[in-house]
């Protein structure tokens, strides 16, 4: 009995079977990826661990890795090798493959080596970069993500929040480390004992790293304020507690008053829109306590204390009107293996995807989470808030890609 599903055709004189025409599913692209090894030094992570290498060589793409670009995670050349991968020597070649992943944006050596028509994947850190940078990443004709700004199917930023649950983690332990200092802090530990007064942690944001560093605070017996500006994050951040803890609008009298007790402020806000806004002002850290420690999670997109500068793993740390500020961009970098994993869960089921749409066009017109990271589509800007700020031409992705259709 034939079993394909038919339709039927009107005819003057009757109706007559006919065979339905099904999609043809589209024949999967085999795909070449380079992974570079990261010229910054502080940029300890790989974006793609031996295991994920594995699973996209197994489905027949091509990984190609610099020699010991997984070395500051603990990875060896033999892991990648025996994961399928194949080794070469020289930054030139790795830019040969049709799509480039890494973890640090991209510098103005790296971006003599590119191709046009050509896909990079990385972080954009957004606001470290000038208009000099996207003129010259514009000419090379390529298309660049952002894997900061990629969303998934729940409307959430996936690689941003495993990696934000690192940082919340680590900004607990870090400040535990600087207050404890007798340098940077007044040799006191984090937490709280039996019969002495529990430090005092501010965090500012409600996200995902303000979650996890209310949790690892709390854990240690600390004593947290948490602000936000959205009663909705507030709410949500005390169910998921369990538990009614100190939480409150960002009011500058209401702030200002914790700040002056306060031992540790983890400041923890996310823009959508390009840079954080400014909720500490110099004015506020002078009076803060003497040896309390500020650590600036939002400093990626310019920070949201007056006083931050950018630092790094190598010099984390400066003290101004006698507050001790950490202020590095990549805090999870610190933790290389774990956040490597972690970019590599949220890098590699984009590549499958990549190839079993048949291309990365193909994949941006159906898919539009990962369309929200793209800042460059073949030399075009598509990031409104990078041509607003740079007074660059800008056309809209979505219609681009409607276009295309």
């Amino acid at each position: 009995m034939d079993t394909k599903q038919s339709t039927f055709i009107k005819y003057a004189d009757g109706i007559l079977p006919q065979e339905e025409m099904l999609e043809v599913k589209r024949q999967q692209t085999v795909l070449t990826i380079g992974i570079p090894k990261e010229i910054l030094k502080t940029e300890n992570r790989v974006a793609l661990v031996p295991e994920a290498v594995n699973l996209l060589v197994t489905n027949g793409h091509k990984v190609i890795i610099e020699n010991e670009a997984g070395n500051s995670a603990q990875f060896e050349n033999t892991e990648y090798t025996e994961a399928g991968a194949t080794i070469v020597y020289s930054h030139e070649e790795v830019f040969k493959a049709d799509i480039i992943l890494k973890v640090a944006p991209l510098d103005n050596a790296e971006m003599d080596l590119l191709k046009s028509r050509q896909t990079i994947i990385s972080a954009l850190n957004i606001a470290n970069r000038d208009k000099a940078y996207f003129k010259d990443l514009s000419s090379k004709r390529v298309t660049a993500i952002a894997f900061e700004y990629i969303k998934d199917k729940t409307n959430t930023y996936p690689v941003t929040r495993s990696l934000s649950e690192i940082a919340g983690n680590a900004v607990v332990l870090i400040a535990s480390e600087y207050l404890s200092n007798t340098k940077y802090g007044k040799g006191i530990m984090l937490g709280g004992i039996s019969g002495i007064t529990p430090t005092e942690v501010v965090i500012i944001g409600a996200g995902t790293v303000g979650e996890n560093a209310t949790r690892a605070a709390l854990g240690l017996g600390s004593f947290v304020k948490v602000f936000d500006n959205s009663i909705y994050k507030l709410r949500r951040l005390q169910n998921n507690l369990n538990e009614r803890i100190f939480t409150s609008i960002i009011q500058p009298k209401v702030l200002l008053k914790a700040l002056k007790t306060a031992h540790v402020v983890i400041c923890a806000i996310h823009s959508n829109n390009g840079r954080t806004p400014c909720i500490i002002s110099e004015d506020m850290v002078q009076q803060m306590k003497q040896g309390a420690v500020i650590i600036d999670v939002s400093i990626d997109q310019g920070g949201c204390v007056e006083t931050s500068e950018v630092t790094s793993h190598e010099n984390p740390v400066f003290v101004k009107h006698g507050v001790t500020h950490y202020c590095v961009h990549n805090i999870s970098s610190k933790f290389p293996q774990t956040a490597s994993y972690a970019l590599s869960n949220c890098l590699a089921p984009i590549i499958l995807n990549i190839s079993e749409a048949g291309g990365v066009e193909s994949m941006l017109k159906s898919d539009h989470g990962v369309r929200q990271g793209v800042y460059l589509y073949n030399g075009t800007i598509t990031n409104k808030y990078i041509a607003d700020t740079h007074q660059l031409p800008f056309q809209d992705i979505d219609l681009l890609m409607a276009a295309l259709r």
